[in-house]
């Protein structure tokens, strides 16, 4: 990409205080492995408070404080594939929102 087109930053921010740094590295990790090509960087930024916050490019995709608590790191990529790279498939644990695994059609009737 060039410089007029930057690549996608996404953004963790965490608690200190709470000791989730660990985990937000865990994340930055995932996320890195699965869009090495698509995203141009993940930043770790510390706080305080309790916050932990996932944003792509300022926009806020995960807020544990919305009572999700934290995401599962499936969800956490779809999310972000979503904004980063919609076409993308992400293999097996590449469920769309409400999708049945196994169709109508194909379920014995009692």
């Amino acid at each position: 990409m060039s410089a007029d087109d930057p690549q996608p930053r996404v953004t963790i921010t965490y608690c200190t205080q709470c000791r989730w740094l660990l985990r937000a590295a865990w994340y930055a990790q995932e996320l890195l492995t699965t869009f090495h090509r698509e995203l141009g960087e993940v930043a770790l930024r510390p706080a305080t408070g309790g916050v932990f916050t996932v944003e792509v490019d300022g926009e806020t995709i995960w807020d544990r404080s919305d009572g999700r608590g934290f995401p599962e790191v499936t969800t956490l990529k779809q999310l972000v594939r979503d904004r980063v790279a919609p076409d993308r498939p992400l293999g097996h644990s590449d469920v769309k929102a409400g999708a049945r695994a196994v169709p109508d059609e194909d379920v014995p009737s009692l």
